[in-house]
C-alpha cells in the first residue's frame, strides 16, 4: 500500500462523514487530478510524490463543493467538459435526454440533421449530438454571458466545427431557422419559485438562473420551449424537454394536440423516475 492510497482511504472516511454520495469515487478522482494521472494508475504514484494538495481538494469537497469545480471537469456521456462557477454542471439524468435524442436523430432519413439546443449552458446535450451523430448541425442557444463563456470554450474543443453558438434567448432565438429544424432539445430551469434544492452542490453552488424557472409553477422557460420548438421544427420534427420528477404530468399538458403535437411522452431517468417529455410536430 502506498502513501497516496492510504491518504484515499482516509480521506473517502471524510467525505462519507460529510455525506457526499460516492466518497471513494471522489477521493480518487482529486487524487488523479491533483497527481496528474488517472484513476487507475494511482497506485503508481510514489511516496516521494504525494502532493498535500490532495488534502485542500479533499476539505473543499467535504464542504460539498462539486466535485467538478475542483477538478474543473465534468463528464457527460463520451465528453469531458470544462466547467466551474456560473454554468450548471451537466447530470447523468440528462444523458438520457441526450441519448433518446441521439437515437431519433440516427433513425432519420435525412442526410444532414438540424438540431437546435436550447439553454445549452456547458454545450454538453449540443456537442454530444455532434460528436454521435454524422453530418448533424447544431445550433446551440445560451443568453447567459457566463455560461455562454464555458460552451464557447467547449464548442472550440469539441465542436467538430458543427456546433453554432447564439448569445439569444430561447424565447425568440434564430428565426432565420423557422419550419426548417429537424430536432429541438433543452435542459431549461424548472425549479418552481421557493423550492429548494436537496442537494447542496447544486443548491449552493449551480447558477440559481439555470435552476429556477419563472411562474409560479416554475414552467415558464418549458412553455417558451414550447412555442419556440412549435417555430422552428419542420413537419415531423421533434422535442425533448427535461423536467423535475414532479412535473412530468405538467410538462405533458404543455405540448399538447390543441397545439399541433403529436404522440407526447413522458421518460423516466435511469432511476425510473419521471424525467423529460417528448413529442412530434404537426404530422397525425
Amino acid at each position: 500500500m502506498t502513501l497516496l492510497m492510504d491518504e484515499i482511504a482516509l480521506a473517502t472516511a471524510r467525505l462519507a462523514e460529510a455525506g457526499v454520495p460516492s466518497p471513494r469515487t471522489d477521493a480518487e478522482e482529486i487524487a488523479a487530478f491533483v497527481h496528474g494521472v488517472r484513476r487507475g494508475q494511482l497506485h503508481t504514484v510514489k511516496d516521494g510524490e504525494f502532493d498535500a494538495l490532495f488534502w485542500e481538494g479533499v476539505a473543499r469537497r467535504e464542504a460539498r463543493e462539486p466535485l467538478q469545480h475542483i477538478t474543473g471537469r465534468a463528464y457527460f456521456r463520451y465528453l469531458s467538459l470544462d466547467v466551474g462557477p456560473g454554468v450548471f454542471v451537466p447530470r447523468p439524468e440528462t444523458e438520457v435526454v441526450a441519448g433518446w435524442a441521439i437515437d431519433r436523430l440516427r433513425e432519420m432519413d435525412v442526410a444532414s440533421p438540424l438540431v437546435v439546443d436550447l439553454g445549452t449552458g456547458s454545450g454538453a446535450i449540443a456537442l454530444s449530438i455532434a460528436q454521435e451523430v454524422a453530418l448533424a448541425q447544431v445550433h446551440a442557444v445560451e443568453v447567459d454571458p457566463v455560461a455562454y463563456g464555458w460552451a464557447k470554450r467547449n464548442i472550440v474543443e469539441h465542436g467538430q466545427g458543427r456546433v453554432s453558438l447564439h448569445p439569444e434567448d430561447l424565447a425568440d432565438c434564430l428565426p432565420e431557422l423557422n419550419g426548417r429544424v429537424d430536432l429541438v432539445v433543452s435542459n431549461p430551469p424548472y425549479i418552481p419559485p421557493g423550492a429548494v434544492p436537496r442537494d447542496p452542490e447544486v443548491r449552493d453552488y449551480d447558477p440559481s438562473r439555470a435552476l429556477y424557472g419563472s411562474g409560479k409553477d416554475g414552467l415558464d422557460e418549458v412553455r417558451a420551449v414550447e412555442r419556440t420548438a412549435r417555430r422552428l421544427l419542420r413537419p415531423g420534427g421533434l422535442v425533448a424537454v427535461e423536467h423535475s420528477d414532479q412535473q412530468g404530468s405538467d410538462v405533458y399538458l404543455v405540448f399538447s394536440e390543441e397545439r399541433g403535437w403529436r404522440d407526447t411522452r413522458d421518460h423516466e431517468d435511469l432511476t425510473g423516475r419521471d424525467r423529460f417529455v417528448t413529442a412530434r410536430f404537426g404530422q397525425e
